[in-house]
């Protein structure tokens, strides 16, 4: 457990920090908070501080003299500077007093929690806590991957037979196991995602069945997978590699190729084993397919190319539905699933490849709900494939898409509610009370009780927009559901939303949706 104390004399900024601090670190430290140098001193005096966030311009005793002061009682504290201004004076006055850090506010939430975790490390240095089993845990972190890799390695390029490959079958014990060996080839990977989606494979491939698995070569990885049946069937070994199949497929990316060899137990034919293999990925369909070396037994790829006219006719709207469900932000979500749905529809194309767009838009929602829920699961996306597969009415279709698409959406809305700065819920909240009003970002600062300035750069911190951006999505969203559902005219849709110009709201409109006001609700009407 960390004790940390924050000092600051602006109560929004203990409270920010307070925050952000909470939800990272909950269950590790206690938070102290102090409005003055003196408050610090005393509470430094009768607690075990370990960790200070101090602010340098405070009235009274500033907040380098506090620090001053408060390392000569206690030497071992860790201390952060917090200043509005990013000066180098202030900045090399607190490392000649030991500051750990120096970070300009307003704070941002990455820096906050990457500061803390290398303050809590470097007091478990000096506390000399840091146990020999961590670090020999550590140690073999991240040690087995690489002998993972060095075997791969050796199996593929061994042709001197020089290396002896039962060394290394003996240190994963798998000396008298059976294998198969498996290509798997990922798109869209390159340098910045290689080690990030390597990991994830490594953790999800070895939950079930402990696998040996190389690193990516380009955009390729191979999988040693041992067969711990004692008479094993081949068909069995095909339905386990195709539940990992459909995994990767689910969790990393729609559209892998991938090639199996047949079973085999001779350390000799290693090689020839993944040669097999990778003979069975040359076969594989460009568009993502499975494919086993005996039969050529193939699975269909999650995802098949659509023609160009319906990618560039809907695409657009797909990204804002991910945009808006990574928001947990429902409205949103199916006002431009109806718009995609709309497009899609409008184009002529067969119904399986209607059914592969929404089904690709299934998975994909899929994979950003985990990413931002690590607990989320849903029987909805679990039997899409086959519920999808048996219907033939278009709207059907999309209402299951729909249903699906809201049930990622609440996920997320559950998580960010725990996740957003109270400044910023306070401002949002205010915003969705005003549309109709003037809200300017100084009347939405002053509401909250904060400069201008400070909103403005945390707005676009947590929301990664523009608050003027974000206000006008907001009324374009709640013009969307008065067009779908009330008979107000487009003049008074004008004015509810905030906006004195019907000209201006109709142009502004049509630049986001690619309809005009009455186009879309003519469409929604449909």
């Amino acid at each position: 457990m960390f004790n940390i104390l924050i000092t600051d004399d602006e109560q929004i900024v203990i409270d920010s920090l307070s925050f952000i601090i909470s939800k990272n670190f909950a269950d590790d430290v206690k938070v102290y908070t102090a409005l003055s140098g003196t408050e610090a001193i005393e509470i430094v005096m009768k607690e075990n501080i370990d960790m200070l966030f101090m602010d340098i311009n405070m009235p009274g005793l500033s907040g380098l003299e506090t620090v001053s002061v408060i390392t000569k009682l206690k030497p071992n504290i860790v201390f952060v500077i917090l200043s509005a201004f990013d000066r180098f004076q202030y900045a090399q006055s607190a490392i000649e007093l030991g500051a750990y850090k120096y970070i300009t506010k307003p704070v941002n939430r990455n820096v906050v929690i990457e500061t803390i975790q290398g303050a809590m490390q470097l007091i478990q240095e000096k506390q000399g806590k840091l146990s020999a089993d961590k670090e020999l845990h550590k140690k073999l972190d991240l040690v087995s991957p690489m002998i993972e890799n060095d075997f791969i390695y050796a199996c593929i390029f061994n042709n001197e037979k020089s290396i002896d490959l039962s060394a290394y079958l003996e240190y994963f014990n798998l000396s008298e196991t059976p294998w198969v060996f498996c290509c798997f080839e990922f798109p869209n990977i390159n340098s910045d995602n290689q080690y990030a989606t390597y990991i994830k494979l490594h953790e999800l491939l070895n939950k079930e069945h402990r696998c040996l698995i190389s690193s990516f070569m380009m955009n390729r990885i191979v999988m040693f997978f041992p067969v711990y049946s004692e008479n094993p069937e081949y068909s069995e070994v095909q339905e386990q590699i195709k539940k990992f199949y459909n995994l990767m497929c689910y969790n990393i990316s729609s559209g892998i190729r991938g090639g199996v060899s047949t079973i085999a137990s001779d350390k000799t034919l290693l090689q020839a084993s993944y040669n097999e293999a990778l003979s069975a990925l040359n076969k594989a369909d460009s568009n993502g397919e499975l494919v086993f070396a005996t039969n050529s037994k193939t699975i269909p790829a999650l995802q098949q190319k659509t023609n160009s006219k319906q990618n560039s006719s809907h695409g657009e709207f797909k990204n804002q539905i991910l945009k808006k469900l990574s928001n947990g932000d429902s409205n949103g979500v199916k006002s431009f699933l109806e718009l995609f749905t709309s497009e899609l529809f409008s184009i002529e194309l067969e119904l399986d490849k209607i059914k592969n767009s929404f089904f690709e838009l299934i998975v994909t929602a899929n994979n950003t709900t985990r990413e931002i829920n690590k607990s989320f699961s849903s029987s909805t996306f679990d039997n899409a494939f086959a519920t999808l597969s048996s219907l033939s009415d278009k709207k059907l279709i999309k209402d299951f898409t729909q249903t699906f698409l809201l049930e990622c959406t609440a996920a997320i809305s559950n998580i960010r509610k725990t996740e957003t700065n109270p400044i910023i819920k306070k401002v949002c909240d205010y915003i969705e009370e005003n549309l109709e009003q003037d809200i300017s970002l100084e009347m939405a600062a002053d509401y909250a009780g904060v400069s201008s300035f400070y909103l403005s750069k945390l707005f676009k911190e947590e929301k990664g927009e523009t608050y003027i951006n974000f206000v006008s999505d907001k009324r374009l969203e709640k013009s969307c559901q008065l067009l779908a559902q009330t008979d107000l005219s487009i003049k008074e849709i004008t004015a509810e939303v905030g906006y004195n110009d019907q000209n201006y709201y109709s142009r502004i409109f049509k630049t986001k949706y690619g309809l005009s006001p009455k186009e879309y609700r003519k469409e929604r009407q449909k």
